[in-house]
């Protein structure tokens, strides 16, 4: 009983110092778990901060439109044109048969200006599906061969992304440079235009020198011979006149077709026209979203107004101003993260003596209980030997070799204890160690971003 009174209070005393360590192992790694999520913080905004500048939209104000009210505008002219035929087809027909051959050249012509009209048109619907899928970025937009329209401008802007900018010079080259491809579209149609007219003239005028000649026959054919009477000279003025107004009809008919044609022509011209015009328009607005403005003009004459050059100097000053904050803030942040570093250098510091401290000064007490419960089992076992004698002897081995095993299982407890918890002080103390490198690293990345952006 006596030994058994010794015994359990040293196995308190040992338990009670191994909910110690565990409890100051507990609140250790409370702390660093609290100090890297503070350090976290930082990484998770700069990441979003940067997500937010990288998000890309396309100008809700430089938009295209396709050409479709003109192609609703160019069929609508050629219903109109194609009624107005069919109605009076049965009156046109004779005209048309007074000159098969020169007719037919008017309308083959009249038909191929109308196709040039409507190429142009359907030339700028690709276009236009072409640059919108460059501004937009969409997928597959790579490999998509661009239209001859925007040739200059894809093979500038190919290499670069729909967020780069370019110079004033090159902008202007590429506006020049569409403006001129209109053109060469818009020469063709023109020239379709004239060749109707001037096939339309030159059926007049073949007219007139059918008529002619016919006019001075008739009258010279008037002078009747002698045995001649007046039945006679009456039917050679009827043969004149039937020349004369074959003359007039192939006259009357080149020139009716000729101008209708050229007229209907110039109207599908002006709506294609009309189209180009504003798809150029767009053109321009886009291209003056991505011009970036120099303080040198393009040539070595030229120089921006002093308006432009003034508005130039106060944007950068306000982005020296925004440097300046920012690398203001930046050192307030590294001195207040140093500061709270340090702090929590001090306070691990102070953590780690308290605990080697307390497993010290705990474990020389279990020692001292286990000693002195050791000299009260000699004392008893003396005093059982003297009265007990050899009964009692093996009793008492049992007893102290259960004691030795006992205490051997818990001195290997604390020093298993102690080991695991210099290991989990080494591993949080590391896990600090990456959190601030990480957090000079984002630091450092942050000035360099801002000094980027500023640029």
């Amino acid at each position: 009983m006596p030994i058994s009174i010794g015994w359990y209070p040293a196995c308190n005393r040992c338990v009670a110092t191994a909910a110690a360590d565990t409890a100051a192992r507990l609140s250790l790694d409370n702390g660093v778990s609290s100090v890297a999520t503070v350090f976290q913080r930082t990484p998770s905004n700069g990441a979003a901060g940067s997500k937010t500048m990288a998000r890309a939209q396309f100008d809700e104000g430089t938009q295209f439109t396709q050409p479709v009210r003109q192609i609703v505008y160019m069929l609508a002219v050629l219903s109109v044109v194609g009624a107005g035929v069919w109605v009076a087809y049965p009156q046109i027909a004779p005209i048309f048969t007074a000159n098969p051959w020169l007719n037919g050249t008017i309308i083959a012509v009249f038909v191929l200006g109308v196709f040039a009209c409507f190429a142009q048109v359907f030339q700028l619907f690709s276009s236009v599906s072409w640059i919108e899928g460059f501004a937009e970025q969409r997928p597959g937009h790579d490999i998509t061969r661009p239209p001859a329209l925007l040739a200059p401008l894809a093979a500038m802007l190919r290499a670069r992304s729909a967020r780069s900018q370019i110079s004033s010079s090159s902008s202007r080259s590429i506006l020049d440079s569409v403006g001129a491809r209109m053109e060469e579209a818009r020469d063709i149609t023109r020239y379709l235009v004239n060749v109707l007219i001037f096939l339309g003239l030159l059926g007049t005028f073949w007219g007139l020198a059918i008529t002619v000649p016919s006019v001075v026959d008739t009258i010279r054919n008037l002078n009747p011979a002698s045995d001649e009477g007046g039945v006679a000279v009456f039917a050679r003025l009827i043969g004149g006149l039937e020349e004369q107004l074959e003359g007039m009809g192939t006259a009357f008919a080149s020139s009716l077709l000729g101008l209708a044609g050229s007229l209907v022509v110039g109207l599908l011209e002006l709506f294609a026209g009309h189209g180009q015009n504003r798809f150029y328009r767009e053109l321009e607005d886009w291209l003056s979203s991505i011009t970036r403005v120099g303080l040198v003009g393009d040539n070595d004459e030229e120089t921006i107004d002093q308006y432009s050059l003034a508005a130039v100097l106060d944007h950068m000053n306000y982005q020296m101003e925004s440097l300046q904050d920012m690398f203001q803030k930046a050192e307030a942040g590294r001195l207040a993260a140093d500061s709270k570093m340090a702090t929590l250098s001090d306070a691990i510091t102070t953590m780690a003596q308290r605990i080697e401290s307390g497993t010290g000064t705990d474990t020389s007490i279990a020692l001292q209980r286990v000693a002195d419960g050791q000299d009260r089992i000699v004392e008893a076992l003396t005093s059982s030997g003297s009265i007990g004698g050899e009964a009692m002897d093996a009793e008492s081995r049992a007893r102290l070799r259960s004691i030795d095993v006992q205490l051997l299982k818990v001195f290997e407890e604390m020093q298993q204890g102690r080991q695991a918890a210099t290991d989990d002080l080494r591993g949080d103390l590391g896990a600090l160690t990456r959190a601030i490198r990480q957090m000079n690293r984002l630091v450092g990345q942050q000035q360099g971003r801002g000094l980027d952006g500023d640029a």
